[in-house]
């Protein structure tokens, strides 16, 4: 029996970006799907968000992304250029986001697709990985082939249903809420959230008490 999960990913998040790797490595490994469910990242949902953390949240989190990445074995840099546009004096997000706009679009066109987690895992190892200027098309378009997929194809996709695929990242968000939280990675299943990549370990012990199984 194929049990199934859901992701809610940010392309901003590092830590859903060493979430993903796991992933593909249980869908590998186990009789499981897991669905790329695609958000926008804090940054854009609650542009505040930073002002009202406390001052010694920044500085800990950048400790804190890194030695989890090498605990983990995963490479880590921070992006060129930041998926998000903002005023690093400032801190102010501005309002037109492209890179993190065609990103989350992209996500969502990937899932539809069938390669959701496949996509993500592929360009967000770029990104967060070390690929100066991901976001030309060339890395782009080796991303999206790494899982299958066409860039091409998915670009006109995007411009097909612009609307729709937002709506669905907003579904999403609101989906990922009703489940209990609001940040990412989160994993949901059935009904039960799971936040972080350091509870994907708790995840799978649930999963097997719901009969997950290895692949033959």
């Amino acid at each position: 029996m194929t049990l199934a999960a859901d992701i809610y990913y940010s392309f901003r998040s590092p830590y859903s970006y060493m979430a993903v790797i796991r992933c593909m490595k249980l869908t590998q490994e186990y009789d499981l799907t897991i669905n790329l469910r695609t958000v926008w990242p804090l940054a854009v949902r609650d542009p505040q968000f930073f002002e009202r953390e406390h001052r010694s949240w920044i500085s800990y989190f950048q400790k804190d992304i890194f030695r989890v990445a090498e605990s983990q074995g995963v490479k880590l840099v921070f992006p060129r250029p930041d998926p998000i546009t903002q005023d690093m004096t400032t801190r102010e997000i501005a309002a037109d986001q492209p890179l993190i706009g065609e990103l989350s679009r992209l996500g969502i066109v990937a899932q539809r697709r069938g390669a959701g987690i496949a996509f993500a895992q592929a360009i967000s190892s770029r990104i967060w990985g070390g690929t100066e200027r991901w976001n030309e098309d060339e890395h782009l378009e080796a991303a999206a082939a790494e899982a299958g997929l066409s860039l091409a194809e998915m670009r006109a996709d995007i411009e097909a249903d612009v609307s729709g695929i937002d709506a669905e990242i907003d579904a999403n968000q609101t989906a990922l809420e009703d489940a209990g939280h609001w940040g990412v990675p989160t994993f949901v299943f059935e009904g039960e959230p799971f936040f972080g990549q350091d509870r994907i370990d708790l995840l799978v012990w649930r999963m097997q008490q719901k009969g997950l199984t290895k692949r033959a």
